[in-house]
């Protein structure tokens, strides 16, 4: 079976969620990061990591893209235009978005407070607010990121909608604000909140 090592209220929701959409089962290990257990699983600290088959892989994205992968759910095939173009959503996703959200939190609370620079976050706001532009400029009629198939940027994207929402990082109305409302209906995204 396998093991989840991370609290929900980090990037570890991503992959219970992922998990909680192929349906498989799996063992939850509520830690936070740089835990004990979090660096027994990876020597950073860092969580989310998988347990599978007695080797730790770090990194949400990389988790759930080894269990779509896998299972042949929540992607489009290696070597397809499609995979292309839901690889190049994942990394713009995580490059303009998530990169973002993560440097302001490392400048409210992570960092030490005098490595912090408080003045950037006008910066970061500034530069969220062009990214989600690009992105809605991407994005085709829907219902997903990629229209019909729900897949990994989905639920790295909705992920986000919801950290961005805590951090105080407007999402205006439109399109991706109608995104989200939709997304976190969904089963096994409920479930995943949940626990």
């Amino acid at each position: 079976m396998y093991k989840v090592i991370g609290n929900t209220n980090t990037r570890t929701f991503r992959v219970l969620w992922a998990m909680n959409e192929i349906g498989l089962e799996y063992k939850h290990l509520k830690v936070g990061a740089q835990s004990a257990e979090a660096q027994l699983a990876n020597v950073s600290g860092k969580v989310p990591s998988l347990e599978a088959n007695g080797v730790n892989i770090a990194d949400s994205t990389a988790i759930i893209t080894y269990l779509a992968d896998k299972y042949n759910q929540l992607t489009f095939p290696a070597g397809t235009i499609e995979r292309a173009q839901q690889d190049s959503f994942t990394q713009f996703i995580l490059d303009e978005l998530d990169s973002i959200l993560w440097t302001a939190a490392r400048h409210s609370f992570v960092l030490p407070k005098e490595m912090r620079i408080s003045g950037l976050k006008n910066t970061l706001h500034w530069e969220f607010a062009i990214s989600l532009k690009v992105l809605e400029s991407r994005m085709g009629t829907g219902p997903n990121v990629m229209g019909e198939k729900f897949t990994i940027p989905d639920i790295i994207l909705t992920h986000i909608g919801g950290w961005a929402r805590v951090a105080k990082f407007d999402i205006p109305d439109g399109k991706l604000r109608d995104y989200f409302r939709q997304q976190i209906k969904r089963p096994a995204y409920i479930s995943a909140i949940n626990l």
